[in-house]
């Protein structure tokens, strides 16, 4: 299961990203697609956060648009939607301690732990600070095939 992180939903959703056609094209077929996919909920928090900051897009997107892209992937039969439940912790706790994290880099081990829980076989992320995680394969599809 291909889980979804944060940056490539910004990307496909702000038409004005310098990657929107990229991360839209790369992420059709997992959205419209037969097999399974995932979202974490953290990153369906920072995507709102991000789209609608007005310190980071002029204009921010307003909230009901935002919302309303969020509702239109709810809407796939084969999403999961990834949240912490038993056990979670203790993964967690395992990748953190090993990567050595600290302060806000717990957002991404957080990440990498729900995906982990969940059995997720490869998160997509533009996000280089995943590599601190090396029991989760990432891959960045706008520069990968």
């Amino acid at each position: 299961m291909i889980a979804v992180d944060t940056n490539l939903l910004v990307y496909a959703y702000r038409e004005d990203s310098e990657f929107h056609s990229s991360a839209t094209e790369n992420l059709r077929p997992v959205l419209e697609g037969s097999a399974p996919w995932a979202l974490p909920w953290p990153c369906v928090h920072e995507f709102i956060g991000v789209v609608t900051n007005s310190k980071i897009y002029k204009p921010a997107s307003p909230l009901p648009n935002a919302i309303a892209f969020l509702e239109s992937l709810f809407g796939s039969p084969q999403l999961h939607l990834l949240s912490e439940s038993p056990g979670y912790f203790e993964k967690l706790r395992s990748i953190a301690q090993a990567a050595k994290i600290f302060g806000p880099r717990i957002h991404d081990a957080r990440i990498a732990a729900l995906c982990l829980h969940h059995g997720v076989s490869e998160l997509w992320s533009a996000d280089r600070d995943f590599s601190a995680f090396p029991q989760l394969k990432v891959r960045n599809p706008l520069v990968e095939k």
